[in-house]
């Protein structure tokens, strides 16, 4: 209980809210690694997930590689990322461009694997009803597969972005910033009040990320699924169908 209330103190004291290694600047830089490489990891999974969702081929490849990444610890890609990247930038191969590439590909498989199995869940039915009512595969695909998918699909981005928030951390150990810097400087100083602190403000980042999500994911769900799946996900707009007599 001492350590708690050290620890409660500690993250209370204003000197430790200002300053370049204040809370505003760690949580700044902390939020800024982990959305970027979500965004990128988004950029380059979703299109490969929804293309084999879709289209059935290449999936398992796709899977079992993404889950093969997911084998691969994050501190060693930042470690041989390191050495490529000190090469390639002196001003930021030793703190960004490896936590950024770590990041990235730990955020890649949880959405690429939700993406590919969200759209393959969804009912074959309903797919093949699409397309006898004349849509073309984009239209099936934004209009049936994605709108019944896209729980899942913001569930890996969900997976995905708590746990680069949890690992950002490890940017600390190449001199990156974060909230992992208390952890690390804690862990140097043998400061424990500063090491849970940063323990506890990555958690506490942790939690609100997931809760955000859990509530978009919630929201996103299919306006005819929430209607307990009355509703036709191709269905025609009221306008489109009063407009045509019927």
């Amino acid at each position: 209980m001492e350590i708690l209330a050290a620890t409660l103190a500690w993250l209370a004291d204003p000197a430790h809210w200002q300053g370049p290694d204040g809370i505003p600047i760690r949580f700044v830089e902390h939020g800024s690694i982990s959305v970027i490489a979500v965004v990128v990891a988004g950029a380059v999974a979703l299109p490969i997930g929804l293309w084999t969702g879709h289209t059935g081929r290449g999936s398992l490849l796709a899977v079992n590689t993404a889950n093969i990444g997911r084998a691969v610890p994050s501190y060693a890609v930042l470690v041989m990322v390191l050495p490529i990247s000190l090469q390639l930038s002196p001003s930021y191969g030793l703190d960004v461009i490896p936590t950024f590439v770590a990041m990235t590909l730990l955020a890649i498989p949880p959405i690429l694997v939700n993406t590919d199995a969200g759209l393959r869940e969804v009912d074959r039915d309903l797919v093949e009803a699409a397309r006898g009512m004349g849509m073309s595969e984009r239209q099936v695909l934004g209009r049936v597969e994605i709108p019944l998918a896209l729980p899942v699909i913001v569930g890996g981005i969900r997976t995905a972005a708590v746990q680069v928030i949890a690992t950002a951390t490890l940017g600390a150990v190449v001199a990156y910033g974060g909230f992992g810097r208390y952890v690390i400087d804690g862990i140097a100083r043998n400061d424990d009040e500063r090491l849970l602190a940063g323990v506890l403000l990555v958690a506490g980042f942790a939690i609100l990320t997931e809760l955000g999500f859990a509530a978009l994911q919630r929201a996103l769900v299919s306006p005819g699924l929430r209607r307990g799946g009355s509703g036709s996900p191709f269905q025609e707009p009221a306008e489109m169908t009063r407009a045509s007599g019927g």
